[in-house]
């Protein structure tokens, strides 16, 4: 890999193999001393120009623990508050010599506008783009359903038994806000790689054009999902926050009308079989797309993402950076 800035990119192979050395990363980290010395000595920039709590410190975390050098830049209190281009930014950053720029950006292609530029000669990583995607956190998902779902089973197992495992045969729904959701277009993208089955459920007014299109099937009616009335059991359920601020119009009645038929509960979590686990990206809006009582829950894996991101984004920059022979 030159960047990461879609899971459409990733093959078969590419994907197993981040998950791979993610595993490997998440074992150093449960030792007294966490850091590694792969990285010594390149910078790593976090360039990013949306608000980001779990995402930017993730990264920031993961370049770290590698002991790279890492900037963090925000686009508030910069020059881009002032008008400066994407372009004066990256060359910038290029004259700092930036190893790797993380960017998060309104505009969906901002990624890949930067990596085919020239204006920087570090790699680049995609950490969202608008209503596009975000690879790393299709990735983190992947990993923390592979750890549940395959080898030593619920709760993980052996990592061993899980090197070189894909998803195959698994099925994964996911419920929500899929019109505004870069989560929902990189998991549909990865997990079909990984050889998943992916059930999209949500009212018709938060699906995208083209959605038939996608690898996965489509359904309106969450009950039958779960129950497994569309693409058989289901392994895990994944709820997509409603995202209120890219809405610019009514998508739905009420949010009273949107938690009853598409929010998850204790009673749509029964529905599913004991292995199941529940997956969220974050931030939730507890209430609207998920109860408390759910989120917090026996099935629920969303802490759980957020530490695996680190292992995951760990893996990204060492591949990235260090490359394979390291």
């Amino acid at each position: 890999m030159r960047h990461l800035l879609s899971t459409a990119d990733l093959s078969r192979a590419e994907a197993v193999r981040v998950l791979d050395v993610a595993e490997q990363m998440a074992a150093t980290q449960q030792r007294e001393i966490k850091k590694l010395p792969t990285l010594r000595g390149r910078t790593v920039v976090n360039l990013f120009f949306e608000d980001s709590t779990r995402t930017r410190i993730s990264f920031e975390t993961a370049a770290k623990r590698l002991s790279a050098d890492v900037i963090t830049f925000s686009a508030k209190g910069s020059s881009v508050s002032k008008g400066e281009s994407l372009k004066d930014t990256a060359l910038t950053l290029q004259a700092m010599g930036a190893d790797a720029v993380v960017i998060r950006h309104g505009s969906s292609g901002a990624p890949l506008r930067l990596a085919r530029s020239g204006w920087t000669s570090g790699a680049v990583l995609n950490a969202g783009d608008g209503t596009h995607e975000h690879p790393t956190q299709a990735l983190l998902d992947a990993f923390t359903l592979r750890r549940h779902l395959v080898g030593g089973g619920p709760g993980g197992g052996p990592a061993a038994d899980r090197v070189g495992a894909d998803l195959a045969g698994k099925h994964v729904v996911v419920v929500g806000d899929v019109l505004h959701s870069r989560v929902a277009r990189s998991n549909v993208h990865l997990l079909h790689v990984l050889g998943a089955r992916t059930t999209l459920v949500a009212p018709p007014t938060l699906l995208p054009i083209g959605v038939e299109t996608w690898p996965c099937e489509v359904s309106y009616d969450l009950d039958a999902a779960l129950r497994g009335d569309v693409q058989g059991p289901v392994d895990a359920v994944m709820a997509l926050r409603v995202q209120l601020e890219r809405m610019d119009a009514a998508y739905f009645p009420s949010a009273r009308e949107y938690s009853r038929r598409y929010g998850i509960d204790a009673a749509r979590l029964a529905l599913l079989p004991p292995h199941a686990s529940l997956l969220h990206p974050g931030p939730m809006n507890r209430g609207l797309e998920i109860t408390a009582e759910a989120a917090d829950g026996a099935r629920s894996r969303i802490v759980e993402q957020v530490t695996n991101g680190v292992a995951v984004r760990m893996a990204a920059l060492y591949l990235l950076l260090a490359g394979e022979d390291a």
